[in-house]
């Protein structure tokens, strides 16, 4: 086990305090009403949009996106965004630190994740992901066919899909390596010649006198104790996320080449921004 890993649960389990209780009270009430009353609204409008639009959504991934801006307002966490999402047919790649980058991301533009299937079995997230479309894989070998016919459909029906070709979380400090596997979609009965891929990087910069690793939800951490701990933070921190220059899927000869182009460009965003510090633009 690397260093960076073995301090997860040490992280996760610091005391709250009775100040820090109050706070994640307040917080948490608001956030659960928004939340779960937009799932409920979201889940409402699917009722007319699923039979006139069928996997088209033209009504409900807007609502997804005010709410989880108004997450971020309630949370107090700032997000400043760099360079400009695409626009047209193509998917979007970026580095996984945090439960909170379904809401940063989603903020940011109208995005359908692509997540393990693992995901759509935990309690009240799963709920939420199924509801905004999410694509669910399995790491199983012998559903390589029809997961990637599926991923090919869903490019087809212009969704713009989001991936986290590391596999997994980190500690929000460091980009772990592209799985080109997860690329193979891109290069499928000519969607190569007509997609573009952009590169996606997300950077937290902890609470003045938090760890840097604050935001970081990865390894064996339950997501409970770590929601609760962003909850209590008496002031919070702030989110970067940074569009790099989409580029075309042909531009490139192999998933490979491709995967490692966009994992440089994430890494170096990352390894920038950190470098500059918690003022650095």
């Amino acid at each position: 086990m690397t260093a960076w890993r073995g301090v997860a649960e040490e992280e996760a389990r610091r005391p709250l305090g009775a100040v820090g209780l109050g706070l994640a009270i307040a917080r948490g009430l608001p956030l659960a009403l928004l939340v779960y009353g937009g799932l409920a609204l979201l889940l409402l409008l699917r009722l007319a949009e699923a039979p006139l639009c069928g996997q088209a959504r033209p009504v409900t991934p807007h609502l997804t996106r005010l709410v989880c801006r108004g997450a971020l307002r309630l949370l107090g966490l700032p997000l400043h965004v760099t360079g400009r999402p695409m626009q047209g047919r193509g998917a979007l790649v970026a580095n996984h630190a945090s439960w909170l980058d379904i809401f940063v991301l989603n903020a940011c533009q109208t995005v359908y994740f692509v997540a393990k299937a693992e995901v759509a079995r935990w309690p009240l997230i799963g709920w939420l992901a199924r509801a905004t479309g999410t694509v669910f894989i399995a790491r199983d070998p012998r559903q390589a066919k029809a997961q990637q016919a599926l991923l090919e459909a869903r490019i087809r029906a212009d969704h713009r899909l989001l991936f986290f070709p590391e596999g997994t979380s980190s500690d929000g400090r460091r980009v772990l390596p592209f799985k080109p596997t997860l690329f193979a979609a891109f290069y499928s009965h000519g969607l190569d010649h007509v997609m573009r891929i952009q590169p996606v990087t997300v950077i937290y910069h902890p609470p003045a006198g938090q760890p840097p690793r604050f935001y970081g939800w990865w390894g064996e951490m339950d997501f409970a104790p770590h929601l609760l701990k962003v909850l209590a933070a008496p002031r919070q921190g702030r989110v970067e996320v940074v569009f790099h220059p989409p580029v075309a899927v042909d531009a490139f000869a192999s998933r490979k080449a491709l995967a490692l182009h966009c994992e440089e460009a994430v890494r170096g965003a990352l390894e920038s921004r950190l470098a500059a510090g918690p003022s650095g633009r």
